[in-house]
């Protein structure tokens, strides 16, 4: 069963996403918050799978919860998935870097809700292609200082491939078809790359990759 807190400081979001995801049998709702002061004291008490948390609300934000949250360890398996009313708010990018494992926007169907909370209950980045070149657009606009590059000496020449192919917001399937490769070797080589440059997942690697300088906007072109 995967349990899901909801952290958000509209009581109507929260029953519309409550009435959803506890239809499904194997999803709970299993606390509700309304700011992110509340929903840390709610993820130590209840350690949900996945945190469904506002970007916006009094108190304490989404980005500090995400952070208190990802820095405590007693919650290293709570995946929080950051909420928006935008396709890109400006909170966003700065909510990834504090360890989200990706965003969702407010007006989502519902099939995709649910596929998205039980891909962030795997551990894996809820991250879309569409989200990813949205993410590449801000470091056009506002490109970073340049990054440490550490670990990037520890990538084979297909593993920095597959990381320039993640940051340009391909899938894995789509890695494997651009790469000729199976899917799961694709996966593979993400991982691997992940797992040397200390990405938590997909969404940080994605910022590792333009921060470290292995590519940079104009790549993308």
């Amino acid at each position: 069963m995967i349990r899901v807190l909801l952290v958000d400081d509209q009581p109507l979001i929260r029953s519309g996403f409550r009435a959803l995801l506890d239809l499904e049998d194997d999803i709970t709702v299993v606390a509700e918050g309304a700011d992110g002061a509340e929903g840390l004291a709610l993820a130590r008490e209840h350690r949900p799978d996945v945190a469904l948390i506002d970007v916006r609300m009094p108190v304490a934000d989404g980005i500090e919860a995400t952070r208190r949250i990802v820095a405590d360890p007693s919650l290293t398996g709570v995946h929080v998935v950051i909420l928006t009313n935008y396709g890109m708010d400006e909170y966003v990018f700065d909510a990834l870097r504090a360890g989200a494992a990706g965003f969702l926007v407010k007006d989502i169907v519902p099939e995709d809700l649910l596929h998205a909370v039980r891909v962030a209950a795997r551990g894996d980045a809820l991250l879309a292609p569409s989200i990813t070149r949205k993410l590449i657009d801000r470091y056009v606009a506002h490109p970073p200082d340049g990054g440490t590059g550490a670990g990037l000496e520890e990538l084979t020449a297909r593993e920095r491939e597959a990381v320039v192919l993640v940051a340009r917001g391909l899938s894995n399937d789509q890695i494997a078809e651009r790469m000729v490769i199976t899917p799961m070797t694709a996966k593979t080589h993400v991982n691997r790359a992940m797992s040397k440059l200390r990405a938590r997942d997909r969404a940080q690697l994605v910022i590792l990759a333009y921060e470290s300088g292995l590519v940079t906007p104009r790549n993308n072109s």
